[in-house]
């Protein structure tokens, strides 16, 4: 595959000729993410790919012509000086007036805008996690969530995931193999990433319970709560235990608005407030103020509802097209997720694809045109060899067709 890190000991070696630098001890465990390098890797290709790895918006289901416009009327009167750390008063009062028409209100007190999501899981693992800490995560999970909980110091738990999200059941006895209590449990509950599964209310109830008995704060990590386009909503962590100070719930604009603005929010217990703050400040001061301000414009002028039902709808009929692409090319030689939301699929191959590894597989099928992420990149530990991540919301119905048929002729030369 290709080298998409550039590791301690290549830098060493380069700089030879000196003395060896004097790197921290946790940066062994900056292990970066081949999903953020796919973004350098495919634009450093010259031939057509078909992109099934970035976990991003269609560029039709971004109100780039709303933005520009925005953009044009408000910067002339925008404060480019620093702006508060806990985030621009505007957009935290449109933020509080939209959260209230949603299952999760919140308050003026539990909020702080940060720079995208990952921001917001940074400040939850430099609040909770020392090293040595145990952390739960899924498996396989949103790889830069657990690598920032890594870079913390932590010690990961793997906990499996099935159609019904985290296999709650399972986590006592893994736990006590541990002989360690958890600080922290990282979850994406609804339409996870990679998988697209959703935690039952059951297992939420218990996690619940389960993060109460050992005093484990639960990071409530959630990009596409608002992006179900099938099923039923199921309670949030929020819902099921208004006020719970355990409950640490990251959310980002990024998959429902833009990931190129970078704003995002924090919704925690009040008492943290001013240490997310002090957090923030030592990282970035604040989040960008002018697209502060952009995005407060958009919500204030009120297409935001509008604009979600739309993409809800793009992107049901995407996923759609994927599974039936899916059948038509692959058919049992592979089994998938079908979510009810978010952005992606969860393949895993049988049959006669059953002993590809897909990290063997990504070199072929990058050179006939298509990109996907393998299983293991999504696993701590490496696990999910003949699995891989396929992300449909980008895409339109014909190219995800012309993905699939290029990625099953690149099965069907391994199977060879």
């Amino acid at each position: 595959m290709h080298d998409m890190t550039t590791t301690t000991e290549t830098v060493n070696d380069v700089r030879h000729s000196g003395p060896t630098l004097p790197l921290a001890g946790r940066s062994k465990d900056l292990v970066g993410s081949m999903i953020d390098s796919s973004t350098s890797l495919l634009a450093a290709q010259s031939h057509d790919i078909v992109r099934f790895a970035m976990g991003s918006p269609a560029d039709e289901a971004v109100p780039a012509d709303e933005f520009r416009q925005i953009a044009g009327e408000i910067l002339d009167h925008t404060s480019f000086t620093y702006g508060a750390t806990e985030g621009e008063p505007r957009l935290l009062q449109l933020l509080v007036d939209y959260l209230a028409t949603t299952p999760d209100p919140s308050t003026h007190d539990r909020l702080v805008i940060t720079t995208g999501g990952m921001q917001g899981l940074d400040l939850a693992c430099k609040l909770f996690v020392d090293p040595g800490d145990l952390v739960i995560v899924e498996s396989p999970t949103y790889t830069n969530g657990s690598a920032t909980a890594l870079s913390y110091g932590a010690q990961l738990l793997e906990v499996p995931v099935d159609d019904d999200g985290m296999q709650v059941d399972q986590l006592a006895d893994l736990v006590a193999h541990t002989h360690k209590t958890p600080k922290a449990i990282y979850t994406i509950p609804t339409f996870q990433n990679p998988s697209g599964v959703t935690m039952s209310e059951e297992r939420r109830r218990e996690l619940l319970r389960l993060a109460h008995t050992w005093g484990s704060v639960i990071i409530d990590d959630d990009p596409y709560g608002l992006l179900r386009f099938a099923g039923t909503d199921i309670p949030t962590f929020q819902t099921l235990s208004p006020g719970d100070p355990l409950i640490f719930s990251v959310r980002t604009f990024s998959k429902i608005l833009a990931p190129g603005w970078r704003v995002g929010w924090v919704d925690a217990d009040p008492s943290l407030r001013q240490l997310l703050i002090n957090g923030k400040q030592a990282m970035d001061t604040c989040t960008n103020v002018p697209n502060q301000h952009i995005v407060a414009e958009y919500i204030a002028r009120g297409g935001l509802e509008d604009h979600l039902a739309g993409i809800r709808s793009l992107y049901r009929e995407r996923k759609d097209a994927m599974l039936a692409s899916i059948a038509r090319h692959l058919g049992d030689r592979v089994v998938t997720t079908n979510p009810e939301g978010g952005f992606f699929l969860w393949v895993t191959l049988r049959e006669e694809f059953a002993e590809i590894d897909t990290r063997e597989l990504f070199e072929i099928a990058l050179a006939d045109g298509v990109a996907f992420i393998p299983g293991p990149a999504l696993s701590p530990g490496g696990r999910f060899r003949n699995s891989m991540r396929l992300c449909f919301a980008s895409s339109t119905p014909d190219r995800i067709d012309e993905g699939i048929r290029r990625l099953t002729s690149s099965l069907e030369k391994m199977a060879r």
